[in-house]
């Protein structure tokens, strides 16, 4: 199991245990179109999933068993498989089926890149040079993802008209925008950013941009999948600690919200900042979305399947 620095063992603010918002906030869409598609709702996808983890004892043994390794409580990443099958996705039956669709993507061939610009080049462009400095993958990725935002999305850079979407999106996702895989619904960008914490912990090989289809076998198996989806939970929580100050591993729906939206980092900064000269009962606690609602208002049902 991995442990805290001692810069993130000190003092900070426990955010209690519950959803601030009384009733849930707005589902997107999106979301809703995708349900009404399949001919399902959302109670239904949230039935099918619970039902899938409560007959599927190896499942939850795995999860226990991953939870452990990367120190967070199980009922976290629980939270986050029901909030992506029931707002997402569609549950399979049973977790062979994650195994079999996974091998349907083997011996394919993916690259990352956007208009026959592989992410691989793109980056070596000279505004992500201060990116070159981070360590690790996390800090390395998610350095470049600020930088697209910062530089490249929806501007006109050397005569290219960039995206105004997501790095995911534009460079990520070769067979539609907003496409995740496998049992965690996990983002390939997320993957690479995650990719040295889950080989220390997990002991997997480290992912390569280069690689798309080492990432995508990554992202696709059921187990490795559970690995990164633990470490991406791992590292909200830890960012909000060291950013922000505010311990949220108490709070399932923090984390499973942080899940669905990721970029912790940098909403973890955002709270520091609205919090600065803040004390007390003045701070501002994060808040979940709808995705983290369901998964808090849910709890007590979600903590008996484990």
């Amino acid at each position: 199991m991995i442990g805290l620095s001692p810069a993130m063992a000190e003092a900070v603010t426990k955010v209690p245990a519950g959803n601030r918002h009384v009733e849930q906030p707005a589902v997107p869409g999106a979301s809703k179109r995708r349900t009404k598609a399949g001919k399902t709702t959302f109670e239904n996808k949230y039935a099918k999933v619970r039902d899938l983890l409560a007959n599927d004892t190896a499942l939850i043994g795995k999860i226990k068993s991953i939870s452990r390794q990367y120190g967070i409580a199980p009922i976290h990443m629980l939270g986050a498989i029901v909030g992506e099958h029931t707002y997402n996705v569609d549950a399979y039956d049973r977790l062979q089926s994650y195994y079999v669709k996974a091998a349907a993507y083997a011996g394919n061939s993916f690259r990352f890149a956007h208009e026959g610009m592989s992410v691989t080049d793109f980056v070596t462009r000279q505004e992500f040079s201060s990116c070159e400095a981070k360590s690790g993958s996390y800090a390395i990725w998610t350095c470049r993802e600020r930088v697209w935002d910062q530089s490249f999305r929806g501007k006109s850079v050397d005569g290219i008209d960039w995206p105004n979407n997501r790095f995911s999106a534009v460079f990520f996702q070769p067979f539609y925008a907003g496409q995740t895989f496998g049992l965690g619904q996990i983002n390939p960008l997320t993957a690479l950013e995650l990719s040295d914490l889950v080989s220390k912990v997990s002991g997997y090989p480290a992912l390569d941009a280069a690689d798309a289809n080492g990432v995508y076998e990554a992202i696709m198996d059921p187990d490795k999948s559970l690995a990164f989806m633990a470490a991406s939970i791992r590292m909200s929580i830890d960012d909000y600690r060291k950013i922000a100050g505010m311990d949220i591993s108490g709070n399932p729906g923090l984390t499973a919200t942080l899940f669905n939206v990721g970029n912790s980092a940098d909403r973890a900064a955002a709270l520091a900042a609205k919090n600065r000269g803040r004390s007390g009962a003045d701070l501002i606690l994060p808040e979940e979305n709808y995705y983290g609602w369901l998964v808090n208002y849910k709890l007590a049902e979600l903590e008996n399947l484990l």
